[in-house]
């Protein structure tokens, strides 16, 4: 059986209907043998990414950045996890209030850092959240398990 981990922060009603849509793009009945660990940014560790054989992650764009959760879940889990872990494939999403540029070169920079691949075009924009953006995020997510499958 195939795990991807599901990391993201999402602190507003908003950013938690992309988390949902996340989760219901990786528990498609398509998606036989996935299991999903899903885990707030804050609370991930190195060994739920070690035990992962793809990752869907998340974050708001703040202050034109990632999120400082998912930014310390990078820092935490980097040097532990980052020769076994290379190559797995990986995608994002990231919901800014007018601009996620930053955020967008940051997820481009960390995860190249970690050597991951990326198995669809991420999710990235502002204003409300829509949904377009919903079946976006679904669609992704769905696509990194089928990758694993």
């Amino acid at each position: 059986m195939a795990r991807v981990l599901l990391v993201h922060h999402s602190p507003s009603p908003a950013t938690e209907r992309l988390a949902a849509a996340a989760r219901a793009g990786l528990s498609m009945p398509e998606l036989e043998d996935i299991e999903v660990v899903e885990r707030p940014a804050l609370e991930a560790t190195a060994a739920d990414v070690l035990a992962a054989d793809a990752y869907v992650l998340g974050t708001t764009a703040n202050f034109g950045y990632i999120s400082g959760a998912l930014k310390h879940f990078f820092d935490t889990t980097y040097y532990a996890t980052r020769e076994q872990t290379a190559g797995r494939p990986f995608c994002y999403w990231i919901h800014g209030g007018y601009d996620t540029t930053g955020a967008e070169k940051a997820m481009e920079a960390i995860t190249t850092g970690f050597g991951w691949q990326k198995a669809h075009a991420p999710i990235a924009f502002t204003g409300e959240v829509g949904e377009e953006h919903l079946g976006q995020v679904t669609e992704m997510a769905a696509t990194v398990a089928a990758t694993v499958m």
